[in-house]
């Protein structure tokens, strides 16, 4: 079956893209792996300093309503098994699909922080108990632990309280070549003082923008309390690591220890701490098996979470009629990787002859707009990484890396 646009993710991007393409009269196919669309939306819930709660599921139901209002054919529990030449879309069940333009919208993966006693049962990622509880409305556990500080694990911390969890609080990863920078106090003090804005109440506000400076960095680390901090009610605990997670046949306890301002753990000091589940955070990275299997040019930007396709302003890849959008493109918010859908899915009907090419820049602010007025920041320095991956781009282009794909495709 042909169709002007095929996306390949039903997320808060390739939603948008599907929604917006199809709103200028464009025939639109998306394709997802799950029965339900909205992808990592349906596990989203946070409270945001201006605007109040971000559902995510409530959020991926109205957007649902607006791909059926739209027409656009789903492919529910479909999943894509290769992409051939110029485009063929071949899924799992042996249907094939046929476009000029194809959006990938694939999302990302939780990075994996191992810690000694990870494979026991009621041991998960923390995207794992985020989907349990605001997904399923299932309790990963009734006494929760939580490894690694990022927006993402805060987040599932304050949901499984609000859940009747209870949270024994957050701790350092161990330090080893996975965790890195994770289990260094004065390292995840500068990281966190880029999230001050969203901090809860007026003195962590305070205390997230003085920690902007690397002076008050090393203070901070010295002096923070062993005790910890009250993040939503769940102490933050920036001198502690888990050293081992424990238990016969499943979790059931966890080995925490002290640790100096430079992440080393004082292994005369572990106590044991009773606990029947651990989620543990690493973050994420870009999922981009997809588009490197189509033959798109990718580039590792640290900034932007890994590799990433490089794209065009108008998030064209390297392989002519290869659009690309949200966490695919670097780790952001779902509000940017909506604003990057609604871009794509413009610049495809530009080219389709449905709008004028005007409307692309007006879509490429409110990308930059949403990237602004971010509440959730995963990367550090994610406006220089964006600024690495157009420059990436740049210098594609001039040596003449998109003519010589053009050339292939039609050879």
């Amino acid at each position: 079956m042909k169709y002007d646009l095929i996306v390949i993710g039903a997320g808060p991007a390739g939603m948008s893209g599907a929604i917006k393409a199809a709103s200028y009269g464009a025939k639109v196919a998306i394709i997802d792996e799950n029965p339900s669309v909205g992808g990592k939306l349906l596990g989203q819930l946070h409270k945001e300093p201006k605007s109040g709660w971000w559902h995510g599921r409530k959020i991926a139901r109205e957007m649902e309503t607006n791909l059926r209002q739209t027409e656009v054919t789903c492919f529910q529990g479909k999943e894509v098994w290769a992409i051939y030449p110029r485009w063929k879309v071949l899924m799992n069940n042996g249907e094939e699909l046929q476009s000029e333009y194809v959006l990938i919208a694939s999302g990302a993966t939780e990075k994996a922080i191992p810690v000694p006693g990870w494979t026991l049962p009621g041991a998960m990622a923390v995207g794992a108990a985020q989907t349990l509880t605001n997904y399923h409305r299932v309790k990963p556990g009734n006494k929760v632990a939580v490894i690694g500080v990022d927006p993402l694990s805060l987040s599932v911390a304050h949901q499984l309280k609000l859940a009747g969890v209870h949270v024994v609080g957050i701790f350092l990863p161990p330090n080893n070549e996975f965790s890195k920078d994770k289990s260094t106090p004065s390292q995840m003090i500068s990281y966190l003082s880029s999230m001050a804005h969203a901090a809860p109440n007026i003195f962590l506000k305070f205390a997230g923008n003085m920690a902007k400076y690397p002076f008050v960095q090393q203070v901070g680390a010295k002096f923070y309390p062993w005790f910890g901090i009250r993040i939503w009610g769940t102490p933050l605990y920036l001198r502690k690591t888990v050293l081992e997670i424990s238990g016969a046949e499943q979790v059931e306890h966890i080995k925490v220890a002290p640790v100096s301002q430079e992440g080393i753990p004082n292994e005369d000091r572990v106590k044991t701490v009773d606990v029947d589940c651990v989620c543990i955070s690493g973050g994420l990275y870009p999922l981009t098996e997809l588009a490197g299997a189509v033959g798109c040019e990718s580039v590792y930007i640290e900034e932007l979470g890994g590799h990433i396709p490089l794209h065009s302003p108008e998030m064209e890849t390297t392989q002519p009629g290869i659009f690309v959008a949200g966490n695919i493109t670097g780790i952001e918010s779902a509000k940017v990787a909506m604003e990057q859908g609604n871009l794509a899915g413009t610049a495809v009907a530009a080219k389709l002859g449905l709008v004028s090419y005007k409307l692309i820049e007006e879509a490429q602010k409110n990308v930059t707009q949403a990237r602004d007025n971010a509440v959730i920041t995963f990367q550090q320095n994610i406006g220089k990484g964006r600024e690495k991956s157009q420059q990436y781009w740049k210098e594609y282009y001039s040596k003449g890396g998109e003519a010589i794909c053009r050339q292939l495709m039609l050879s």
